[in-house]
């Protein structure tokens, strides 16, 4: 009885095994899908911002498997970058990793988002305002106004950006009258509004303009691209420290018609990549920041100076003249500065009550 049932057993499995074999061997092939390519141009030759926008890719890529891939180009690749929002709009590009400053010639109102006044907060808070207070429905809203097919994400907090580098240490706004000075943006507005001569040019012609003279003072962002761009070669004065441009971010942009025609998990993981982007940057960027001020001081010989209070208070003064135009020309600008004062009220509220005084720290330790 045992033998037979065990030959049961052998046949059924057997015949089972057979059936699954013929089944394998029958099953036609099936080919993998060729990933979705996206190409997206930088603002950026390279430097520090060109490897930010390549750790956003590689995070895409991470998180994407072989279903999407991103074909990162260098500035100027396709088109320049003044045209390249047009671009994503257009389809030309399907994305474009920049800052709303290289385009606000469209609206003022865009320089809001990263470039606008300081209400007592920082990226970090401007962030915050984008996700949680409304800033990211009136970006929307205002794409739309444009009439432009395009999708933004925001990532990245900057760090305030120096005042800049000058033939001398400023100690007082007069010093800074009638200077050719190099920014973008409203904070063009504001130091035109400061008695400044602004001339508003691409990163990689700062340097030779100040060496020829066309322009007496410049800024750019930060200590790493500064140094990457040889501002040290035309200027020992380093001011930082300023609220002509104290919170910037970067500007992820995508043609909304093809970023709506992607599955809606790589939808996801380009909103997502573009979050994790926060965190990565702040810890990679504000390190190389540190490593290269030390270099610029102790290797280039470069003199930094901290920019005096007298002449951010002149700053936030020209902030509030500028802002009350543009306000009065524009209500989508107003609708915008109240959103943002509102949030900035209520969390720097908190947040100025509640942060210990961290210089105190810092100068219990090192002096």
């Amino acid at each position: 009885m045992t033998d037979t049932l065990n030959r049961r057993r052998f046949l059924k499995g057997s015949a089972l095994a057979a059936t699954a074999t013929a089944g394998t061997l029958a099953a036609p092939a099936v080919a993998r899908a060729e990933p979705t390519v996206l190409k997206m141009q930088a603002a950026w030759g390279g430097g520090i911002f060109l490897e930010n926008a390549k750790s956003y890719v590689d995070t895409v890529h991470a998180m994407a498997g072989k279903d999407l891939k991103i074909d990162l180009l260098a500035v100027d690749s396709v088109v320049k970058t003044s045209q390249m929002q047009d671009a994503v709009h257009r389809g030309v590009l399907d994305a474009a990793h920049y800052v709303p400053a290289y385009w606000y010639s469209k609206s003022k109102t865009a320089s809001l988002f990263g470039t606008g006044p300081c209400f007592g907060w920082s990226s970090q808070e401007v962030l915050g305002w984008v996700n949680y207070g409304g800033g990211q429905e009136l970006f929307d809203e205002l794409m739309g106004s444009l009439g432009l097919n395009v999708v933004s994400f925001f990532n990245s907090p900057m760090p305030a950006q120096p005042l800049g580098w000058f033939k001398e240490q400023i100690k007082d706004v007069a010093q800074m009258n009638g200077l050719k000075y190099r920014t973008v943006g409203l904070a063009a507005d504001v130091m035109l509004q400061m008695g400044l001569s602004v001339v508003q040019l691409p990163g990689g012609e700062i340097q030779p303009a100040m060496k020829s003279g066309l322009i007496d003072a410049a800024e750019f962002n930060n200590p790493t691209s500064d140094r990457d761009f040889g501002m040290q070669d035309v200027s020992k004065d380093y001011m930082l420290a300023s609220f002509h441009q104290s919170q910037e971010f970067f500007e992820i942009t995508f043609n909304k018609k093809k970023y709506e025609s992607l599955p809606s998990e790589l939808q996801a993981v380009l909103k997502h990549a573009s979050n994790a982007e926060n965190s990565n940057f702040y810890w990679h960027n504000t390190k190389r920041y540190a490593e290269d001020l030390v270099k610029l001081q102790t290797e280039q010989g470069v003199n930094v100076w901290r920019t005096p209070d007298s002449v951010m208070a002149a700053q936030l003064d020209a902030w509030d003249t500028v802002v009350a135009r543009i306000s009065e020309e524009d209500p989508f600008f107003a609708k915008v500065i109240e959103s943002q004062k509102k949030y900035a009220k209520e969390v720097m509220g908190y947040l100025n009550l509640n942060q210990p005084d961290y210089k105190l720290a810092y100068k219990h330790y090192f002096g």
